[in-house]
């Protein structure tokens, strides 16, 4: 017997917000599979308003409300029988985000909770990362967002420690992560990771996914030290423009992609680990994920 379940997540980032559709489909004896079904990214960088002048702006607030609403067309039109919409860091910070949550409640009707890193960290770890965490291998898993990056720490298959710094792409396009942010990030991961031998990165997000694209590789397989640093001097090597029009980047990547690539090699240089994984998952996965599984 086959059921097929129709769920949606709706992730509100700091530089993008994500509809993603997905069927779980459901077999006796078997584990439910999780297919996309469809997924839609809107870029809406609520960052750059939040961290600059600690409030959503009116122009954002419209463009919100409209994507919101084609969501929930989208979802009406893909029978989904459940979704959950989470916003992350940028709305975290907005003097207006209640406001604003209650108008695309009233506007969209669609219902949206902000949520605190440990609780973003939390979900993303949700997702199938059990199949990836060798039960006797160390890993730091690190998310990098547009507000904010995640650094989680499992080993022996058990979740060590987690923390959230204010440390994402879009604060430091815009020169708002501080050295002492920094020293902080190093200071936590060579104190969480020096008992281990051998620390393996996990790396999630859109940007390495990106970097992984380009690198041509097998899912499984995963990108160098040597390779990621490879690819920080050569996207510096190129303007804004090269990178949109020579790699193909979306203008909403272009700029920030560089900066994702410092934290994953920052955390690769003070952790020790000479690899990084890249599964294909995100806070929109874990959303739904968790919701099948009754964890949110």
């Amino acid at each position: 017997m086959i059921n097929i379940k129709k769920l949606a997540a709706i992730d509100i980032g700091s530089n993008a917000m994500r509809l993603l559709i997905s069927n779980v489909v459901e077999q006796d004896g078997k584990e439910s599979q999780f297919n996309k079904s469809s997924l839609v990214r809107v870029p809406i960088r609520l960052g750059q308003d939040a961290f600059t002048v600690g409030e959503i702006s009116e122009e954002n607030i419209d463009r919100m409300v409209d994507a919101m609403k084609a969501f929930n067309l989208l979802m009406k039109v893909h029978k989904v029988e459940r979704y959950m919409a989470f916003a992350t860091s940028a709305m975290r910070e907005a003097y207006n985000a209640k406001e604003v949550v209650a108008l695309i409640k009233k506007k969209a009707d669609i219902k949206i909770e902000i949520i605190d890193g440990k609780k973003e960290a939390a979900i993303i770890a949700s997702t199938d990362l059990h199949h990836l965490l060798k039960s006797d291998e160390t890993y730091l898993f690190v998310d990098v967002g547009g507000g904010s990056t995640e650094f989680t720490l499992f080993s022996d298959g058990k979740l060590i420690n987690s923390r959230s710094f204010k440390a994402g792409t879009v604060r430091l396009l815009n020169n708002m992560v501080h050295d002492v942010v920094w020293d902080e990030i190093e200071k936590w991961i060579k104190t969480n990771t020096k008992d281990y031998e051998e620390v393996t990165l996990i790396g999630s997000g859109g940007n390495i996914n990106k970097l992984f694209k380009m690198s041509g590789k097998q899912q499984e397989k995963p990108l160098s030290y040597i390779y990621i640093n490879s690819q920080y001097a050569f996207l510096n090597s190129l303007t804004y423009e090269q990178r949109i029009a020579e790699l193909g980047l979306n203008s909403d990547r272009a700029d920030v992609i560089i900066h994702a690539t410092r934290i994953y090699l920052n955390a690769m240089k003070w952790s020790g680990a000479r690899q990084i994984y890249v599964p294909k998952i995100g806070l929109s996965d874990g959303i739904v994920k968790a919701m099948y599984y009754g964890k949110i």
